[in-house]
């Protein structure tokens, strides 16, 4: 194992888009090291040079230290006017304990395009919550030699997007708490005069909640009469339609159902709550899905809180509460996208990072936005959908593309064999356990029953109008002939091609057929035109 640490000389970085530093023969160590020992082994690049390889105007860069930086959303003011790239987004099949490499491939992939093929590429993916990551499962920053370095920074606070969620999303349930508590202890004068102290003009955020009630004409509280007072300051919550609850981003099961109001003052709305994990939040669905700080206002200001209880058809929500404006104002600096660096230095967006599960599940919308203009007309992003294709890839589709008007040019789904195999009836497995035999040993029966799984992805994925290539991710007690099974059955039912990866034991080098698959689908889903979506 190589102890010690890689140099990059300024020669060794090739002119272009990124800070090009690809990984050679001599600096792949076998044994493969650990991630850390690889990631910690290559020096990155300073962010201000990844940033400016690709276009980024120093005014539109905020520094968190050397090796990462926020970037502003003046970027895609600046370029509105130019051409796109291309979109390709990458999603797997129905994932098994142990995780098919989606993360890992979506940044070989980057890294093949940008270091060895010569192509103007964005790597975008989204950050992930330090629940998995001190959980069995790990980081999301790749894996062996297809990384996002620092990846220490990557896995962990990053630059506090994610504690800026928290942040917000505690606000607001403290926010409804109090409210349900002074409404029940309070007259309808009280509650007005704690809203609206005396010769105080309407706060701000109060705007939103007179303009649902009909009352834009007030210009001050002194205006509103007795009746409409009380329709002001009683947002009447059903306590049993609630379900923000408070959040924090470690896996603590012992908060997960907890009584609140324990206090002298509270005994009288002691009630049971509980604690999600912080990229569960709405607001972090909200994150992804927001194109500019007006619209996420927009989209904070409308989170559904609860019903009413006089009617159940009327919702309250965070305007109501008179909070959107302070949940935006937590959240402003989180909109801007994460700039870093793959191993190889090829650009890397690292923003939002949804569930598929309960949410999107793609990296944010903004990031892929920029990143397209940032590439030009004749340059790709690849963008990573979490889970399944049959959630994140669907809905990357069904939901982000049609939100914000993008249009993907292809598909790429991950498989492994050891996956195929589960599916079709091996032994159950278990993230940390031995493998039972029938992984290391071939199958062609298994693999056969398996890729109806495989099969699926293929044809739901094609239904949306873009072609697909399959990325057969390698291991090590992976057979030829097992491989050119499955590949063969992948262009059998519609893929576009089906390739063999080894970006994890080799880096960008080991996924160059897989990116000059994916730039052959790029020309055909470029000249087919893509199905409107």
């Amino acid at each position: 194992m190589a102890s010690s640490v890689l140099e990059r000389p300024k020669a060794d970085v090739a002119e272009g888009f990124g800070c090009i530093t690809p990984l050679t023969s001599s600096t792949l160590v076998r044994p493969v090291p650990s991630d850390i020992t690889i990631a910690q082994s290559v020096p990155p690049h300073r962010i201000e040079r990844i940033a400016a390889s690709v276009g980024i105007l120093d005014e539109e860069l905020e520094l968190y230290g050397k090796h990462k930086a926020k970037v502003s959303l003046k970027v895609k003011e600046r370029l509105a006017g130019e051409p796109d790239g291309a979109l390709v987004v990458v999603g797997g099949i129905s994932p098994t304990p142990l995780g098919e490499g989606k993360s890992t491939t979506t940044v070989g992939l980057a890294q093949a395009l940008g270091a060895h093929l010569g192509q103007r590429v964005f790597c975008n993916i989204r950050q992930p919550s330090q629940g998995p990551t001190f959980g069995i499962k790990g980081g999301a920053a790749g894996g062996g030699y297809a990384q996002v370095i620092p990846m220490e920074e990557f896995n962990l606070h990053l630059t506090g997007d994610i504690h800026a969620i928290s942040a917000a999303n505690n606000l607001l349930a403290a926010a409804i708490d109090a409210r349900m508590f002074h409404e029940k202890t309070q007259s309808d004068a009280a509650l007005f005069r704690r809203l609206c102290p005396e010769g105080k003009p309407f706060a701000r955020g109060m705007y939103p909640r007179l303009k649902k009630l009909g009352f834009v004409s007030k210009a001050s509280p002194a205006d509103l009469s007795e009746e409409e007072v009380a329709k002001f300051v009683r947002l009447d919550i059903d306590e049993s339609t609630v379900r923000v609850q408070r959040v924090v981003d470690v896996n603590d099961r012992m908060l997960r159902r907890i009584t609140v109001a324990q206090g002298p003052a509270e005994k009288k709305v002691e009630h049971a709550t509980g604690f999600d994990i912080s990229v569960a939040s709405e607001i972090m669905a909200i994150l992804a899905m927001s194109t500019d700080l007006a619209d996420l206002r927009r989209r904070l200001g409308s989170i559904v809180v609860g019903s009413c209880k006089s009617n159940s058809d009327e919702v309250v929500t965070a305007d109501d509460l008179g909070i959107g404006g302070a949940l935006t104002a937590l959240m402003k600096d989180a909109l801007l996208p994460n700039l870093m660096q793959t191993l190889e230095g090829t650009p890397v967006f690292v923003h939002a990072g949804p569930f598929a599960n309960i949410a999107t599940g793609n990296s944010s919308v903004v990031a892929d936005q920029i990143a397209l203009k940032l590439v030009g007309k004749d340059g790709i992003v690849v963008t990573e959908a979490g889970f399944g294709a049959d959630i994140g890839v669907e809905k990357f589709f069904n939901i982000k593309c049609r939100s914000a008007g993008l249009k993907p040019k292809c598909a790429v789904i991950v498989a492994t064999l050891r996956a195929l195999k589960m599916h079709g009836g091996a032994p159950a497995v278990a993230a940390g356990a031995p493998l039972p035999r029938e992984y290391a040993e071939p199958s062609i029966p298994l693999l056969e029953a398996g890729f109806a799984n495989l099969e699926r992805h293929i044809r739901n994925t094609i239904s949306f109008g873009v072609p697909v290539v399959v990325a057969l991710n390698r291991f090590g007690t992976d057979t030829d002939e097992e491989l050119a099974l499955v590949a063969g059955l992948a262009k059998k039912c519609g893929a576009a091609d089906a390739v063999v990866c080894t970006h994890h034991a080799n880096g960008g080098k080991g996924t160059t057929e897989l990116g000059r698959a994916v730039m052959a689908a790029v020309e055909r889903g470029t000249s087919s035109g893509t199905q409107e979506l």
